[in-house]
């Protein structure tokens, strides 16, 4: 009788281990399928930080340049020799931020994937 009972216990240890192999398949699916949603959420959150720091950085720049210009242009014909210095002071930091942002906005332009925010200049002109 146990000869017999042998090759049904094997048998039984065989079924048992070909009914777990998809359940092993499942439950392997699944642990990818969170760890695939925890890379999506953590490269969604890491791409907002980015965007709203490039952006941040684009717009204090953008600032930086129009103080700068609206200075040159108050000062640059003056009949004070001090304040035609400060228009000039004024223009060659207005140009020196235009370069600055010229240069950042090309380098980080795939931040945006062709959608960039209304208040983003693609490029600052230099004063001349």
């Amino acid at each position: 009788m146990r000869k017999a009972i042998r090759p049904l216990v094997g048998l039984v240890i065989a079924l048992v281990i070909i009914a777990a192999i998809p359940a092993i398949g499942l439950s392997a699916r699944w642990f990818n399928n969170r760890l695939d949603y925890a890379e999506r959420k953590i490269d969604d959150q890491t791409r907002y930080e980015t965007l709203k720091k490039v952006e941040d950085a684009a717009r204090a720049m953008i600032a930086n340049y129009t103080a700068d210009a609206l200075t040159y242009e108050q000062y640059f014909d003056s009949a004070d020799a001090e304040k035609r210095g400060w228009a000039e002071q004024a223009k060659m930091r207005a140009n020196k931020t235009a370069a600055t942002y010229n240069e950042y906005v090309l380098k980080n332009s795939f931040i945006w994937e062709g959608n960039v925010p209304d208040d983003i200049k693609e490029s600052l002109d230099y004063l001349e």
